[in-house]
């Protein structure tokens, strides 16, 4: 459905002589499905030490809507099922854990595995889940406990995981994707990759995953390479979601060199091929924006995690941030573009949770945390995640965030409507809330289109949705226009605003970028600097509760960039932002009675991100 816009043939479709049934031969996708594309178990080495203890067929019970107990005894659900879920669990030492907890006496056999395995039983699993985080990230973990691809225990793992998947897959109703996440992690940067197949079990049993430590590799390179021969082998199809990028101090996104070769043709060819999408919210922060790098984006400062790379060995520096953050990758992806004739940063947008609990709970009322001891509990909003006593690192648990989903834009619910709509970058990140958001662009809408019941009767017609491409402007400096909409998640908040967020490359070369207000609710309008005023806040913290008396149920607007310049390439994405709502932690104050630290955030505008689309000059 994405793709390039042909103005000729989208021109002719939409003189067509229409039916009275607006529903006939209808082609194009009419909901979203929303997921979550990076969820742990058990089987996750990490995730097993910090607590966990539900495995793949608990997490995909949960996800579809049942209620479940949690690793800390705590009865759960989530309000809504999911639509889609993807059990990552970590690539290397997959199945690990389970083994460990049980106590298997080739584990305790090896001093530093008797260590963690008394650590775990005395109440010290988040101890030893830092241990074992550390001691893989930094090449020192026992190479007696490590549970390689050519070991019988792993590929057992990852047949039960395959097994899961398999059994909880419904066509039409639940969608249950294989997967996996290979976790690049050296000295603590993080590299991590999301990898989802397709395929049924039938393919995905012929190999086993792409690990970090030999015969794997920590380059994504030799993943991308993996990936290609999974294909050729098996006939099957797989993409890599990368993650964290805010952790990866300033390797994430490289523009010159990666593991000290610079780049080339062949790196940001496979790069675009393989990586499609990005996961630019989660639990470790939202890594879309970064307010040193859009001093003027007055809404880039939310839930940022910018303290130091994943252990937190190292200490942040600004100048990492740029090769950290989604938009500077996509303003530095057109300058490769130019350099190379690919741009290797084309990526859309999702969100998806990282929970190391087995549970993809993400609404702020009924957050389960990022890993098991983040559960709720009257303690975890002051208790500490990271604190390395060597950089001064600290991360206190009231950081971490409830975030996200990814949304997208498919025919039905299967593996392959999902995967193909997320291969052509039909998505959008949410920070939690099921909001439906709508972004197209072409070069002939008109602001009558914005009346519309039905915008995407129109959107399809005359444009590209999120995730394609504007090529040949219209002679004359022609200007693009895009056809938005929202509508607010039907349990959740009002809507402040739709945003258009444009990045572009100037005639001299430089990247520039801009956040334009396209539509917004209630009177509100832009003082003499073009600045929105602020939508209101109804929120009662000591009561975490908020009113929708403020704000709109939906927004539709159609917006023309009035400083678009046919030479120079660009791309636009969109951006809708709530009215203010309790965070989590405000929920937490009420449910136990606690006190919250100085400095911890108790509100939170929620919000969602498009997929960009792109405009690329003639010749």
């Amino acid at each position: 459905m994405s793709g390039t816009l042909d103005q000729e043939k989208a021109d002719k479709g939409f003189q067509d002589t229409p039916h009275y049934s607006p529903y006939v031969d209808r082609n194009f996708p009419t909901r979203p499905f929303f997921g979550d594309t990076h969820l742990h178990t058990a089987y996750s080495m990490d995730a097993g030490a910090f607590g966990a203890r539900l495995g793949p067929r608990d997490a995909y019970r949960f996800a579809r809507g049942e209620q479940v107990t949690s690793s800390t005894g705590q009865p759960v659900k989530l309000a809504r099922p999911l639509d889609f879920l993807v059990v990552a669990d970590h690539s290397d030492n997959m199945g690990f854990f389970p083994d460990l907890f049980a106590g298997k006496p080739n584990l305790l056999a090896d001093p530093t595995g008797k260590k963690w395995y008394e650590m775990i039983k005395n109440g010290k699993g988040n101890d030893a889940a830092m241990e074992i985080i550390v001691a893989f990230s930094h090449n020192t973990f026992p190479k007696d406990l490590f549970y390689g691809s050519g070991t019988r225990a792993y590929k057992n793992a990852w047949q039960k995981t395959i097994d899961a998947a398999e059994e909880f897959n419904d066509p039409g109703v639940f969608t249950a994707f294989i997967g996996y996440e290979w976790t690049s992690n050296t000295g603590g940067n993080n590299l991590h990759r999301n990898v989802i197949f397709r395929d049924d079990g039938d393919k995905a049993s012929e190999v086993v995953p792409f690990t970090v430590y030999p015969p794997g590799s920590d380059n994504p390179v030799h993943l991308w390479e993996w990936m290609a021969a999974y294909e050729e082998k098996t006939g099957g199809n797989v993409l890599a979601i990368p993650h964290n990028g805010n952790l990866s101090n300033g390797i994430m996104f490289p523009v010159e060199e990666a593991f000290g070769k610079k780049l080339d043709k062949s790196y940001v060819e496979s790069r675009a091929k393989w990586e499609r999408l990005y996961e630019t919210t989660q639990t470790k922060g939202t890594g879309e924006a970064h307010p040193f790098l859009s001093p003027n984006d007055e809404f880039a400062a939310f839930e940022l995690w910018d303290k130091g790379n994943l252990d937190g060995s190292v200490a942040k520096t600004n100048d990492m941030l740029e090769f950290e953050y989604s938009r500077s990758a996509l303003k530095n992806g057109l300058k490769l573009q130019k350099e190379f004739g690919t741009n290797p940063f084309k990526f859309g947008l999702i969100g998806s949770s990282d929970a190391h609990t087995g549970l993809a709970a993400l609404e702020e009322n009924n957050f389960f945390g990022k890993t098991v001891p983040q559960e709720p509990s009257a303690e975890r909003m002051t208790a500490t995640f990271v604190d390395n006593k060597d950089t001064g690192v600290k991360i206190m648990d009231w950081e971490v965030g409830a975030s996200g989903y990814a949304a997208v834009w498919a025919e039905e619910n299967t593996r392959a409507s999902i995967w193909d709509a997320m291969q052509r970058r039909e998505t959008y990140a949410t920070t939690g809330p099921r909001m439906l958001v709508r972004f197209f662009g072409g070069w002939g809408f008109t602001p009558e289109d914005a009346d519309s019941r039905v915008p995407a009767d129109v959107g399809y017609t005359k444009g590209v949705p999120m995730g394609g491409d504007l090529a040949k402007a219209p002679d004359g400096g022609k200007a693009p226009t895009f056809l938005v909409a929202a509508l607010k998640d039907p349990i959740g908040a009002n809507l402040d605003r739709y945003q258009i967020v444009k990045g572009w490359m100037d005639a001299d070369g430089k990247l520039q970028e801009k956040v334009y207000d396209v539509a917004w609710s209630g009177d509100r309008q832009p003082d003499a600097d073009g600045k929105l005023p602020p939508v209101g806040d109804t929120v009662d913290v000591a009561n975490a509760s908020w009113s929708n008396s403020i704000g709109s149920s939906e927004l539709i607007a159609v917006w023309e960039d009035p400083d678009f310049d046919p030479a120079e390439s660009a791309f636009y994405y969109g951006r809708v932002i709530e009215i203010p709502t309790p965070r989590w932690t405000a929920y937490d104050a009420k449910f136990f009675g606690s006190k919250p630290l100085d400095g911890t955030r108790m509100k939170i505008q929620e919000r969602a991100y498009t997929s960009p689309i792109w405009y690329t000059p003639k010749g």
